[in-house]
């Protein structure tokens, strides 16, 4: 069976979407390639947003490949997969456009939509299968396995849409180093979460998932069980990368520094000639190990504070046991061994103004960056989402996108990543004239 592989070409004009807008590797792609293969058929991975590709020109090497499956993910790689784009316009164009030119190809969607509320995913994709959770391992199964047996999956039987239970979670000890060949790595020069200098990135990851719950965090229904990867096979493919001619790596792991392997790994990357930017939690670390993390070839750290009181972190689950000053001590302590560091604060109703100034003042004057507190967006299937409005269904994203605009329009509380003027999800979804304004 022949199998095409799709990541559209990213826009987000009119939407809340506050991830990272620029080209990053899908390595859900990448590990979906490889199984596929190891399984005996033939993939192709193709990367619209990193080729700039329209739809038409993508639709155009998707037809001439005849695929006998096109699976498209909904989200910008796994990077983003916790704060996808609530809206699927422009997935849903993808899809349209793409079964038009292999009407007999079987239509997949990856992705967090999907994973949250399957039905409403296969209503507005038009497709045929949805896979819930992480999909790199199911794939194969679509081609050789009677849908009703595999579990995760929700699909159409006679006009109905069945949703069998189930969330996919991939052994990631079994899957070899990644393969690159066939991509077109000279194309990639962002370094994701470096503002100065000049380099080339790309991304990996050490380990999936996280082992805390933080009410917020859209991990629950994909990326949830904390695994690690082998060093050795993560070893591999840094050696990869580094003989395509790139000199930075972004881990897009939830929490690095969490695993039992972190100090092998650390040991790995001093040894080489490579620079890394991470997210983690400062509560993994103390004085010794943020040298380590910075003579390893750290230079950007990012972190979740989220609120500058203990009761604000108890609010959001996030299971931090430090107080302020320690987490300011070792906030500063990793500003000597690493040029870059941010802190995030989210915004919340009981927080004070003037104290977060302070402590955002104070640790500025360090030379740690911290975030002006952003507004969370209840993300369906998450323990916020969970607690506001109960089980996602069909309706959740519309609900979720509502309460969001609702909550901080007059505020202004946005990022300086988010567009200034995000549309109604309905509106932003039924904007046709938008589409064909990028190119569509």
């Amino acid at each position: 069976m022949k199998f095409a592989l799709l990541q559209p070409n990213w826009t987000f004009a009119g939407s809340t979407y506050f991830g990272c807008p620029d080209t990053h590797l899908p390595l859900e792609l990448f590990y979906a390639r490889q199984q596929l293969q190891a399984a005996g058929h033939e993939a192709l991975l193709l990367d619209a947003h990193l080729e700039n590709l329209s739809l038409e020109a993508a639709a155009a090497r998707v037809r001439a490949f005849a695929p006998d499956f096109v699976v498209l993910t909904t989200a910008p790689t796994y990077l983003f997969w916790r704060c996808p784009q609530p809206e699927l316009r422009l997935p849903a164009q993808w899809m349209r456009g793409l079964r038009q030119q292999a009407p007999r190809a079987v239509t997949v969607a990856i992705g967090p939509h999907g994973s949250s509320t399957p039905g409403a995913a296969l209503a507005k994709l038009d497709c045929d299968v949805v896979v819930r959770g992480e999909p790199e391992q199911v794939l194969a199964r679509l081609a050789t396995t009677p849908w009703a047996e595999i579990e995760g999956i929700a699909y159409r039987e006679n006009g109905a849409v069945r949703q069998n239970p189930g969330l996919h979670q991939t052994n990631l000890a079994a899957l070899p180093a990644l393969d690159f060949s066939g991509y077109p790595l000279p194309l990639r020069q962002h370094r994701h979460h470096v503002f100065s200098g000049s380099g080339r990135g790309a991304e990996l990851e050490a380990s999936r998932g996280c082992p805390w719950a933080c009410n917020f965090c859209n991990k629950t229904l994909f990326r949830n069980r904390f695994r690690e990867r082998p060093v050795a096979t993560v070893a591999i493919e840094v050696e990869s990368l580094l003989r395509a001619g790139f000199d930075y790596i972004y881990f897009i792991d939830e929490i690095f520094g969490c695993g039992r392997s972190t100090p092998a790994l650390l040991e790995v990357l001093t040894a080489r000639p490579i620079r890394f930017g991470v997210q983690t939690r400062m509560d993994l670390w103390n004085e010794a190990s943020l040298a380590a993390l910075g003579r390893a070839g750290c230079i950007a750290l990012e972190c979740g504070i989220e609120s500058i009181s203990p009761e604000g972190r108890e609010r959001f689950r996030k299971g931090c046991r430090l107080g302020n000053d320690r987490l300011q001590a070792l906030l500063r302590a990793a500003r000597r061994h690493i040029p870059w560091v941010q802190a995030n604060l989210i915004a919340a109703e009981h927080d004070d103004r003037e104290a977060i100034a302070a402590w955002r003042a104070d640790l500025i004057a360090s030379g740690v960056w911290v975030s002006q507190p952003v507004p969370v967006f209840a993300f369906p299937g998450t323990p916020l989402y969970l607690q506001q409005f109960g089980p996602p269904d069909d309706q959740a994203w519309e609900r979720a996108h509502r309460h969001y605009l609702e909550a901080n329009r007059q505020r202004g509380r946005y990022s300086d990543l988010q567009d200034p003027q995000p549309l109604p999800l309905l509106a932003l979804e039924a904007l046709e004239v938008l589409g064909r304004s990028e190119g569509l």
